[in-house]
């Protein structure tokens, strides 16, 4: 089962979400939190194996709370889940160090997907805005932020220009087996390219990948 924290301030929100959890198989909710603080006192009583944790927060926000809880245990996994669509959440939210970004008008299906995902130690990125994050990477608004993001870029990691693809792909949360069906690979060969990648970012999950990804401005 996984052990799963839900930390969010508007009531019926967290109780339709409440309901839902505890309707899916193989996840069970653990516990409930309204404000940030809560949150992280919850989260370290309860020791949960994955956190849905809202953005707009009382006390402290979501991105606070995460920075915190994954301050004294880097292990649990955060799942952002909020309505705000914007590039820079996205990038705030990873770089606090959440696991994945879903959105609160995702469909069951996609929030169980996205725990369980989560939880294995992949990233999730919501559909809904993988495009637009990709896209505010590779098209910087502000002269500024195009003369951060050619430094980021030139600090590539060492990555060849297939890992930075077989990148792009992890960011967007394929599995070995779809990455090597979009690249019209082997198996075993995806499977080596994704080792490669991690091993080059000094990864140790597909989420730090993701994380350092976002961060670095290497998709």
């Amino acid at each position: 089962m996984i052990r799963t924290l839900l930390v969010e301030d508007h009531e019926l929100e967290r109780l339709g979400l409440a309901i839902m959890l505890e309707q899916a198989e193989n996840i069970e909710l653990v516990g409930q939190a309204e404000d940030g603080i809560k949150g992280v006192k919850l989260a370290e009583s309860l020791l949960p194996d994955v956190i849905v944790m809202d953005i707009g927060l009382p006390v402290i926000d979501g991105i606070e709370a995460t920075k915190r809880i994954k301050a004294f245990n880097p292990e649990v996994k955060v799942l952002i889940f909020t309505s705000r669509d914007n590039a820079d959440d996205v990038f705030e939210a990873f770089q606090s160090g959440a696991d994945g970004y879903v959105m609160k008008d995702a469909s069951k299906e996609q929030i169980y997907t996205a725990i369980k995902t989560v939880y294995e130690g992949a990233a999730w990125l919501d559909p809904a805005i993988a495009k637009l994050v990709l896209t505010s990477i590779k098209s910087p608004k502000t002269n500024e932020i195009e003369d951060n993001q050619s430094v980021k870029n030139n600090k590539n990691y060492g990555l060849t220009e297939r890992e930075l693809d077989v990148l792009a792909l992890i960011v967007n949360g394929y599995t070995n087996v779809q990455i090597a069906q979009e690249l019209t690979i082997a198996s075993s060969t995806a499977k080596a390219h994704v080792h490669s990648v991690l091993q080059k970012l000094s990864a140790a999950t597909r989420a730090k990948a993701t994380q350092i990804a976002l961060t670095e401005g290497l998709v």
